[in-house]
């Protein structure tokens, strides 16, 4: 009777093992049609540790050593690391040629690819805008943790991490954009507000005190 009960709760262990590889299985599977979808939207990233950015050390296609900081107070940056070769990249190297592709005003675009020993500068020479800076920086792919191409990091203008995550199309990186201004402008409300709360208690002013609804009364003494 024991030996016939132990191979049950295995059966059953083994069972649920089996249904939860296949529970994410499909998961990931919906993930991937949904962003292959013409009107899907960006992928996320997974939540960092640190939010913090990284300034980029590397060369430019020519080969001259490049120190871009975009982690000091300024304007924000468009990290797009992008390859030589992946197809969905080639749409985006094309985007950025168009001039009709238009950035949120203020925000400087900086393409990352891999070092020289992993891409050819003649390749990306014939790829990339005039107008566009690039920089081979593989360890930019490992300070941002990329984990494929392409892939959009979006430094504020106080050098901290606003978004990031994977797109399809440019309509999708902006509104990565778009997101982390909705974000940043609710976050700012609730600092200011939560500010206040503290400068009133400070002051010795709680929820209850007179003074947050004389207004009240004499509105309320007018009107009678």
């Amino acid at each position: 009777m024991t030996a016939i009960v132990t191979v049950e709760t295995l059966l059953l262990a083994l069972l649920a093992l089996l249904v939860g590889g296949l529970l994410r299985s499909h998961a990931e599977i919906l993930r991937r049609l949904d962003e292959l979808q013409p009107g899907g939207s960006a992928t996320a990233a997974p939540v960092r540790v640190s939010s913090a950015g990284h300034d980029l050390s590397g060369v430019t296609l020519d080969g001259d050593a490049l120190h871009l900081g975009v982690t000091r107070p300024g304007a924000p940056t468009l990290l797009a690391f992008l390859t030589s070769g992946c197809s969905t990249c080639q749409g985006f190297w094309e985007a950025f040629a168009d001039p009709r592709t238009q950035l949120p005003a203020g925000v400087q675009l900086v393409v990352v690819t891999k070092d020289p020993s992993h891409e050819s500068p003649v390749k990306l020479r014939e790829l990339a805008p005039p107008a566009v800076r690039v920089v081979m920086s593989s360890a930019a792919w490992h300070d941002y943790d990329v984990p494929a191409s392409p892939y959009f990091v979006h430094v504020d203008g106080n050098g901290e991490l606003a978004g990031e995550g994977t797109a399809q199309r440019f309509e999708q990186v902006i509104s990565l954009f778009t997101d982390a201004v909705t974000d940043a402008a609710a976050s700012g409300a609730a600092d200011r507000a939560l500010r206040a709360e503290r400068e009133l208690e400070s002051a010795g002013i709680g929820p209850d005190h007179p003074s947050l609804y004389a207004g009240r009364a004499r509105a309320g003494d007018d009107a009678g």
